[in-house]
């Protein structure tokens, strides 16, 4: 059953729509805080600011903290609660988790020292464009708050008490052993090939982590990475250089007979992945280009079966590229992908 310290969690946080409890005030309070503050921590250890960062840093790991016990707390409901409270309560709680998981990597963003600070965090979101209560005032801090249709989706009718944590591609990071591994298996779940087909995963998200890895996210479960969501901000210049210096280079590196004479294992995928570095990309056309300005790709595992953990990715993504000005994004989706073109539409 649930401990006492988790009742008292689940109660403050369905507090009153406009008197929170102590954790829902933590955490508005953290989230404010960070955000107002997260110009002082993108510069190197060594500036002047390196007190303020240390600060900011030390404030984020707690808003961290609050934001996994918070998920841990959904995922204990879900195994604990009695069916008819269970359902009662459950939706307003997977909307909270969902918002932390955004919330809590787009954190972590801020505080990549390598990527370039944030000017533009977006201005306060309309009353009527967002709901009352913890969920609506998360949803107004984040950069993209004024964007009601991303914030609104009918909970699972099976609730799952998967966890999930989601955070940005780290320096630290080991590339081939998370962001490879993880989107490998989000596109063929061919994770045994991988050693000797690296096409395969470098199909998807090749051109945004050798140019743009500073928007990409790691979705992960206890199975390990899950999901991923990519970007570039300015998306006319990134597909130049993909064009005229990532494609020529590995075209180089997988010839086009690569995918012939290999284990019989996924030997169409690693045929069609190698095929599509050797074909001519489609232009974007130049209205598209002016009016959205960044490109954005975003996948799960078939696994994966909880939407909210995908709108997060969706929410953190679009609130970095926010954050640093761009006005609209586009994705690209073979009409053919009936797959992709359905995880788009229900994420809205």
């Amino acid at each position: 059953p649930l401990t006492l310290e988790e009742v008292r969690m689940l109660v403050e946080l369905f507090y009153l729509p406009y008197h929170h409890g102590a954790l829902a005030q933590e955490l508005l309070e953290h989230f404010r805080w960070l955000r107002a503050n997260s110009l002082s921590v993108g510069v190197p250890a060594t500036a002047p600011d390196a007190c303020g960062g240390t600060r900011w840093r030390g404030r984020a790991q707690s808003f961290q903290l609050l934001c996994a016990r918070t998920c841990r707390l959904h995922s204990r409901f879900v195994s604990t609660a009695g069916r008819a409270l269970l359902y009662d309560l459950h939706p307003y709680l997977w909307d909270i988790r969902n918002m932390l998981l955004a919330a809590s990597a787009f954190v972590l963003w801020l505080g990549c020292q390598s990527i370039t600070a944030p000017i533009l965090l977006g201005r306060d979101a309309e009353p009527w464009a967002r709901r009352g209560g913890l969920f609506g005032e998360l949803q107004a801090l984040l950069p993209v708050g004024n964007s009601c249709d991303l914030f609104y989706h009918p909970p699972p009718l099976f609730p799952s008490s998967q966890l999930y944590q989601l955070r940005p591609l780290l320096p630290l990071d080991k590339v081939g052993a998370v962001a490879w591994r993880g989107c490998s298996e989000v596109s063929q779940g061919l994770q045994a090939q991988l050693s000797r087909a690296p096409a395969l995963p470098g199909r998807l998200l090749g051109s945004f982590l050798s140019l743009s890895p500073e928007y990409t996210f790691v979705l992960e479960d206890e199975g390990g990475p899950c999901g991923y969501a990519a970007g570039a901000l300015h998306a006319e210049g990134f597909l130049q250089q993909r064009d005229s210096s990532w494609l020529p280079a590995i075209r180089h590196k997988y010839p086009p007979d690569l995918g012939t004479g290999g284990p019989a294992l996924g030997q169409d995928a690693l045929e069609e992945a190698v095929l599509f570095f050797h074909a001519e990309p489609l232009a974007v056309p130049q209205p598209v280009l002016r009016r959205f300005p960044s490109l954005v790709q975003l996948g799960t595992a078939p696994r994966v079966l909880d939407v909210g953990a995908s709108r997060s990715l969706a929410l953190c993504l679009l609130s970095a590229l926010r954050a640093n000005g761009s006005r609209g994004v586009f994705c690209q989706v073979s009409d053919a992908d009936r797959q992709q073109l359905s995880f788009y539409s229900k994420l809205g």
